[in-house]
């Protein structure tokens, strides 16, 4: 049958060549065509991703795998048309390679775009930098020059996976076990150090504590110290002043009885005794008689005593005195 029927979904864009001229174009078209002298191009303009497997070597020269995908869509689909074959054949499917191509050109430009910011950095960068390598190839894939020529627009570049050699990952998780495992050591002498500290202080202040008692208990014994000592002041000032008053007693005292002894200083003790007895007084007699006897012991020879006498002496004062015993005189010399 020559006559043939073309029904184009809303995401594609048909182009009729008739004689090497365009004779219809636009997207979803639908329509009859006479295939002995018709050709049909038809562009997908819907996105499509190209996944990608990159192994490319990083500065310090350790080989890395970036696995991946690129997102992109036609963006002048008559531009696409005139670079690649896209025309279909009787059974509707292209005649040529190219479509499948496309994606493989655009993936290879990716990869020379991501080899020169892999290159700037190192192994470990690499693997912590994934979202700004996205960053830096999609900007560098938006004016790369052949695929604007080609019409195609690059809406992602995403990295599902960057992975180093096996050796090297087990090394790096070998150094990364190490140094958590070194800061888990170092967590655990922080906390040591801090139940230390805390100890330090709590003894200090335990201390301060007892100081400051110590300093309490040292001012309050001053404080009676000084009680003390100012009650002893006060005690001596106290007998200072007694003294001082005992002795100006005193001295008034032998003032008064020098006054009163002043006129009698010089009679003699016998009129004073018996200007004092009044002549009246045994016993007073009597000392007296012992008192003239005893002057003039020299001139006595013998004396007798009674014990009578001794007694009447030493009695009652009612007594009448006995009469004095004779003395006799010495014996003269032969």
């Amino acid at each position: 049958m020559s006559i043939g029927y073309m029904k184009a979904t809303p995401t594609s864009y048909v182009m009729q060549f008739k004689g090497g001229k365009v004779v219809r174009e636009g997207v979803g078209l639908s329509f009859f065509y006479w295939k002995p002298s018709a050709t049909l191009v038809s562009v997908p303009l819907s996105s499509a991703d190209a996944p990608f497997v990159f192994n490319e070597a990083t500065r310090d020269f350790q080989a890395v795998t970036m696995q991946g995908q690129l997102t992109f869509r036609v963006a002048d689909a008559r531009k696409v048309a005139s670079l690649l074959d896209y025309s279909l054949g009787s059974s509707g499917r292209y005649q040529s390679e190219d479509p499948e191509s496309l994606p493989e050109r655009l993936v290879q430009v990716a990869q020379v775009r991501a080899r020169t910011v892999v290159q700037r950095l190192s192994l470990r960068e690499v693997l912590v930098s994934a979202q700004t390598i996205e960053a830096e190839v999609l900007a560098s894939l938006a004016t790369a020059e052949s695929i604007r020529a080609l019409g195609v627009e690059v809406m992602a570049f995403s990295l599902l996976s960057v992975k180093p050699t096996p050796e090297m990952a087990r090394a790096l998780e070998a150094e990364a076990r190490e140094g958590l495992q070194r800061q888990a050591d170092e967590a655990i002498y922080a906390r040591r150090n801090a139940a230390v500290e805390q100890e330090r202080r709590i003894k200090e202040s335990e201390l301060a504590t007892e100081l400051a008692v110590q300093e309490r208990q040292r001012q309050i014994r001053e404080a009676k110290m000084a009680g003390d000592i100012a009650v002893e002041e006060q005690r001596s000032a106290l007998m200072e002043r007694w003294t001082q008053n005992e002795k100006q007693a005193a001295d008034a005292r032998a003032y008064a009885l020098e006054k009163t002894l002043a006129p009698v200083r010089g009679v003699d003790w016998k009129t004073l005794m018996a200007a004092s007895a009044g002549g009246g007084d045994p016993a007073l007699n009597i000392a007296l008689a012992f008192r003239e006897m005893a002057e003039n012991a020299h001139r006595i020879g013998e004396l007798n005593v009674s014990p009578e006498l001794l007694q009447s002496l030493m009695g009652a004062g009612g007594h009448k005195a006995p009469s004095l015993p004779a003395a006799k005189p010495p014996a003269r010399e032969r």
